[in-house]
């Protein structure tokens, strides 16, 4: 199949398995790695930069005038008025990795002129290649994969990724997950949004929601999802996402149930749900007990 794949797709493929490579060398002694701290509860490692400059590198010697959008080194690299943008995670589950846990990877996707036209997910723990090209459907390991074909949201398992920076709005993502976790199948964080995103778009997940999502969480998971069959937006269903923190995906109609559910808790909901939403919290509020989530007691 590679003979047929984009040859921008290509060199993708070239630039994740050369930084999974760094990546799984430096898991074999996890305790060694250098782990600094960019603010609480947000980690980045040697790790993080040898597989961002190994990317980079890769990207920008067979596309020297393309521009480059990365986590770690911003826009520093390549020509930033370029039509043709890399946007790049070079290590998406920093923290699972850190502690040895077996959930991460790397996402590079291509947007021409600011749409996703190629994407690249790769899991180097389970050696997963995850790829795709606008209009030419989604792949896993060169085999094509289509979302989950699941219609009840009960039947439903959703993945989700829990606030963990200061400024984070907890109360309101407790509310917003006890709303999901009481109508499906099952709930799971499992730690990178990017992999998230592919799951969904293989179906081994039916729904997948989160906030204070970064480009570079989402670019290359938003091309999968959609080329399998999929839809992805923000969480009223508007799919002009990209920039606004706020990320829901699933197969159609498990998608368009998430919604029903969560647009209520959107930062673009209506001034009537928004008012809803802080009624029902002040509410609760006044029936509970104890000390508060996230207090200090």
């Amino acid at each position: 199949m590679s003979s047929n794949l984009h040859p921008m797709l290509n060199v993708a493929i070239k630039a994740a398995r050369a930084a999974g490579a760094i990546i799984n060398r430096a898991a074999l002694d996890v305790e060694a790695v250098r782990v600094s701290q960019k603010q609480v509860n947000d980690f980045v490692t040697e790790v993080d930069h040898a597989s961002e400059q190994t990317i980079i590198e890769t990207l920008l010697t067979a596309y020297p005038g393309h521009g480059i959008h990365a986590e770690e080194s911003g826009r520093t690299h390549g020509d930033p008025k370029s039509d043709h943008v890399w946007i790049i995670d070079p290590l998406d589950g920093t923290t699972n990795f850190i502690h040895g846990f077996p959930v991460y990877c790397v996402s590079i996707a291509l947007a021409v002129r600011g749409k996703i036209e190629q994407a690249v997910i790769y899991d180097p723990s389970r050696n997963d290649l995850f790829t795709a090209t606008k209009g030419r459907g989604a792949y896993l390991n060169e085999r094509r994969i289509r979302v989950s074909k699941r219609t009840q949201l009960n039947e439903s398992l959703v993945s989700t990724g829990f606030p963990f920076r200061k400024g984070d709005n907890f109360k309101l993502y407790l509310r917003m997950m006890a709303d999901v976790m009481q109508r499906t199948a099952g709930l799971r964080r499992p730690g990178s949004a990017a992999l998230d995103l592919a799951y969904v778009a293989a179906g081994f997940t039916d729904g997948f929601f989160e906030t204070g999502l970064q480009p570079w969480d989402v670019a290359a998971g938003s091309l999968l999802v959609t080329e399998a069959g999929g839809l992805i937006g923000n969480f009223t269903g508007e799919a002009d996402f990209l920039e606004q923190k706020e990320c829901l995906a699933g197969n159609p109609r498990v998608y368009g149930q998430l919604v029903s559910i969560l647009g209520k808790y959107s930062k673009f909901a209506s001034a009537g749900d928004k008012a809803a939403v802080r009624q029902a919290a002040e509410t609760e509020a006044d029936d509970e007990e104890g000390p508060e989530y996230g207090s200090d007691a």
